[in-house]
């Protein structure tokens, strides 16, 4: 098996899990063939062509992929056509989206500690899930930054 077909096994294989995992199946699989391909770009045709989906199918994916700061466009000089690849950063940008969803799970604990008060199982639980969250929105930060930078020192 060559190295191209091997590289898209391996993405198929991630598009599998990360749709199982709650991302739509076409959004998956537009993400992974970016991440996993040679090229420095590719093209919403390139895109339709090698997964085998409509242009549609394509079009949808980019609208939810590039919010994300997975992907982006990128100028091509003497093309026409939008050319899209994975971005840099993107996985450390992406973890940083989490913070924010952190921050909705103390908000939520904190409305239910409120209706419930401070005693008894209700509030046993949500003490524990506010003091989760908080801890981790308060760990994220931090470690997503020392990350970035021990990966710029390591990598330029």
């Amino acid at each position: 098996m060559d190295t191209e077909q091997r590289l898209r096994d391996a993405a198929e294989k991630l598009a599998l899990t990360l749709s199982q995992g709650g991302m739509q199946k076409t959004t998956a699989r537009v993400m992974t063939a970016l991440l996993y391909t040679e090229q420095e770009s590719m093209t919403a045709a390139d895109l339709r062509d090698q997964l085998a989906i409509s242009s549609g199918a394509v079009s949808a994916a980019v609208k939810q992929l590039i919010p994300l700061g997975l992907i982006e466009r990128v100028p091509a000089p003497g093309s026409r056509r939008d050319h899209y690849r994975f971005r840099r950063g993107a996985w450390a940008s992406l973890m940083s989206q989490q913070n924010a969803i952190l921050q909705v799970m103390v908000a939520a604990a904190e409305e239910g500690l409120d209706a419930a008060g401070d005693e008894g199982a209700t509030a046993r639980r949500l003490h524990e899930m506010k003091d989760f969250y908080a801890y981790m929105a308060e760990q994220l930060v931090p470690l997503i930054d020392t990350w970035r930078e021990k990966y710029a020192a390591e990598h330029g």
